[in-house]
């Protein structure tokens, strides 16, 4: 017999499977009910359950750098809203110095209340990806702000449902009394609701739980599952040395991480301290985010199928001093921190651990539109090679997990067409494991429009490990209607009339070990 401060391994497994059911299905609705191509095609957004303290339980295997920072999102409301929160709310979040990512990532968080709705007992939160939420340029991306407020509209915890009363007004007023405003508010409205539903299914889903087993048991094992995934973490901890690793980005700037194993308390702390301090750009990183590229790699070390959540955070002792581009001081920029700087932190700590070479280490985030169509899509790239295996070609890596616009849908929504999307071949690092190759993607726009790239490694490579050979440089140019070409930097933004494509070559990934 198992008594209920001991789990039983059946039982765990099944509620385990539950919790992250419940959150797949909140994914589901969030894609049926979504008017965006952003949520509906490309798949940029993530649902997960909490605990009544905030604490993250389960998810589906949506983005992870909004899976490792969510849960900030919702201890960030609780702390503000407290006993205000009522039976029926429904708050909306996107500010990055209170758990958000960057500005087009908005969270929708909904509390759920006991039968009596006198308390508090779960939360669920779904983030989607805006197309446009305001900004210097259409799509929210823009690759040269320098301050927050260029980047778009903050909601901090902001009442979108009051006692289920859909509050259209204020959140349209709130769109549209900014700087620079939401372009597309209708779709932003719409993209909304769909998150409001997908919160709902989580809901009624919970509850149906809660009806089943007891609220006494569903808590229980909501600990239960936190408790597995910790000491998952701690066995993968074990097996791991110290180390110590710094990289630099193509703006000058480097990230140094230094890892140190308690072997005793089986424990890890990460230091990154000696990072470059905050920058001018937009490539500093909330903490949020840096500790949301911890938790990613600290868990895809951990062998078992355990959902990422608050457990998987306790071992591990994160330091990053306030005042570095991954921990930064109000108003700074971070849009690029969260899509790239996230990215870099990633195969940082790969790097210290000795495990995995580079990835291609960039989102190459693509936005472009004007007032009537926004749009935006990350484009794959070649993966890291390790210790036994090769890297992949044409993948999305690490921090996202989207996937691109089918190009019918595309070529239907928006006036440009695939012109090409190939492998780049050769673009992957040698070694005794290659590093995957990246891709070309060429665009060809049909009438004018603003276009922007925000990406990385055009200038210093993806690094391979143990002797394995880097991985190439990205490119981005554009080839204009009457033949010439224009060479891009790693961030731009360009004037694109119609007839003129757009090309994006993606890195390739580093190779492991040396070529036999």
């Amino acid at each position: 017999m198992y008594s209920m401060s001991q789990p039983d391994p059946v039982r765990l497994e099944i509620f385990k499977n539950l919790y992250q059911f419940i959150a797949e299905q909140m994914g589901i609705v969030l894609q049926n009910t979504a008017a965006s191509v952003n949520i509906k095609e490309r798949l940029d957004f993530s649902c997960a359950i909490f605990d009544s303290l905030g604490l993250l339980v389960a998810n589906a295997p949506h983005i992870p750098v909004h899976l490792g920072s969510m849960s900030e999102s919702v201890s960030s409301l609780i702390n503000a809203e407290g006993n205000n929160i009522k039976p029926g709310n429904v708050y909306l979040s996107n500010n990055p110095y209170n758990g958000g990512t960057h500005l087009p990532d908005v969270t929708a968080i909904t509390p759920i209340f006991d039968t009596e709705n006198k308390q508090i007992i779960f939360y669920v939160a779904s983030r989607g990806h805006q197309a446009d939420i305001g900004g210097i340029t259409p799509g929210s991306m823009p690759p040269h702000s320098s301050t927050i407020l260029e980047e778009g509209i903050i909601f901090d915890n902001f009442l979108l449902v009051n006692k289920e009363d859909f509050q259209e007004l204020e959140v349209r007023n709130f769109l549209l009394n900014h700087s620079y405003p939401s372009r597309n508010p209708d779709q932003n409205i719409a993209d909304f609701k769909a998150q409001i539903a997908a919160n709902n299914r989580g809901v009624q889903e919970l509850l149906k739980m809660v009806n089943q087993y007891g609220l006494e048991t569903v808590k229980l094992y909501m600990q239960f599952v936190q408790d597995n995934a910790e000491e998952s973490v701690r066995r993968a901890i074990d097996v791991l040395k110290n180390g110590a690793f710094i990289y630099e980005m193509d703006n000058g700037a480097k990230i140094q991480v230094k890892v140190t194993i308690d072997r005793e308390n089986r424990s890890a702390k990460i230091d990154f301290t000696g990072t470059s301090t905050q920058l001018n750009s937009n490539f500093n990183a909330p903490k949020a985010v840096t500790q949301a590229a911890v938790l990613y790699v600290f868990r895809t070390l951990v062998n078992d199928n355990i959902p990422l959540n608050a457990g998987c955070l306790q071992p591990l002792e994160i330091i990053i001093p306030e005042g570095c581009m991954l921990n930064p001081i109000y108003p700074a920029a971070v849009v690029a921190g969260n899509v790239e700087t996230s990215q870099t932190i990633v195969d940082a700590l790969y790097g210290a651990l000795g495990v995995m070479a580079a990835s291609q280490g960039t989102m190459n985030n693509f936005t472009f539109g004007n007032q009537k169509y926004q749009y935006y899509e990350t484009i794959c790239g070649g993966s890291g090679a390790g210790i036994n295996f090769d890297g992949t070609d044409a993948v999305h890596t690490h921090m996202t997990n989207s996937r691109l616009t089918d190009p019918e849908v595309l070529e239907t929504r928006y006036p440009v067409q695939v012109e090409s999307f190939s492998l780049r071949f050769h673009s992957g690092g040698k070694g005794k494991y290659a590093g995957g190759n990246g891709v070309i993607r060429r665009i060809k726009f049909l009438e004018p429009m603003t276009a922007n790239i925000l990406s990385s490694h055009r200038l210093i490579p993806p690094f391979g490990l143990h002797g394995g050979e880097e991985g190439k440089v990205g490119r981005n140019w554009i080839k204009r209607e009457n033949g010439t070409e224009e060479y891009l930097d790693s961030t731009a933004t360009a004037e694109m009339q119609s007839g003129d494509i757009f090309v994006i070559e993606t890195p390739g990934g580093g190779g492991f070990g040396k070529s036999s």
